[in-house]
């Protein structure tokens, strides 16, 4: 227990952040993202900075969770790894993609809200690993070495909103296919008295776009709550110098690093999946 608990320590004493140990500490600086390598194409602004870095890195871990747990030595007695990769897939298979998809579609969009699943989780669990891709640096010998810190991806809300525009974009798309551009925008409308169309088909218009918002808004919302609240816990320490509030901080905010790692990342990974399917099933068999 002693071990498990000068492990947390160390380990959220490497996600403070620099400016903690100013009188002065601002949380929310943590989640501003500066150009690392500036790259602009018209109007567009395609910049390589921290947000960019960690989803490179949980592209990276996402396909090599895949190729360990589902691919590397498949065996008919499953280890503890083998194990594991058949529980990943029978979530995402039964609790995702049976419950949201019909029939005649889960062979066509089960690898994509499986990988939402893995590609969301892992980036929300490395979200909470101290790394050293940070803006803020500390000098060794003259050599700048970027301090270790946690930031998750899908607290930027530009991340999660490009995630939820491919199912918003891919939930229309099937809708317009399988059942016809008329057949489908007349599915959005419910049977109501013909002086009540026009109000509810506005009404439910702004219904479906309104998914792409809260679709994004959920887990950024969520991942960026966490993270504030952590780095804030941790702040207090080194801003609050009258016990016994000072000795409050690290506690709670060990609370919340095991209460986000433990259930927060899995549960909006989940969701994010989830949601997807049950948006693109809906959009195929508008009835069900």
């Amino acid at each position: 227990m002693k071990r498990l608990t000068l492990a947390a320590v160390a380990l959220l004493a490497l996600a403070v952040p620099s400016q903690a140990f100013a009188e002065d500490f601002h949380p929310e600086d943590e989640f501003q993202l500066h150009a690392w390598v500036p790259i602009h194409v018209g109007p567009l602004d395609l910049s390589i900075n921290k947000a960019v870095a960690y989803l490179m890195l949980g592209t990276l871990l996402s396909i090599l969770l895949g190729i360990v747990f589902m691919r590397v030595r498949i065996g008919v007695r499953p280890g503890v790894r083998q194990t594991v990769g058949e529980q990943i897939y029978e979530v995402a298979q039964t609790q995702i993609a049976e419950q949201g998809l019909p029939s005649k579609a889960i062979g066509l969009w089960f690898p994509y809200v499986a990988t939402l699943l893995i590609f969301i989780w892992v980036l929300n669990m490395v979200g909470f690993i101290p790394l050293p891709l940070s803006d803020d640096k500390f000098h060794i010998g003259g050599l700048a070495v970027p301090t270790f810190g946690i930031y998750a991806a899908t607290a930027s809300l530009s991340v999660t909103l490009a995630l939820s525009l491919m199912t918003w974009v891919f939930t229309h798309i099937e809708g317009v296919r399988f059942n016809g551009a008329f057949g489908y925008v007349k599915s959005l409308i419910p049977e109501v008295p013909r002086a009540m169309v026009v109000p509810i088909a506005l009404i439910e218009f702004i219904s479906v776009f309104m998914r792409l918002i809260s679709l994004s808004v959920r887990l950024f919302a969520n991942m960026l709550a966490g993270h504030m609240l952590i780095l804030v816990m941790i702040g207090l320490v080194f801003v609050i110098h009258t016990p016994p509030w000072r000795f409050l901080g690290l506690p709670a905010a060990l609370i919340f690093y095991a209460f986000e790692v433990v259930i927060v990342v899995s549960i909006q990974a989940f969701i994010f999946a989830a949601l997807s399917a049950i948006y693109i099933g809906s959009a195929i068999e508008p009835e069900h």
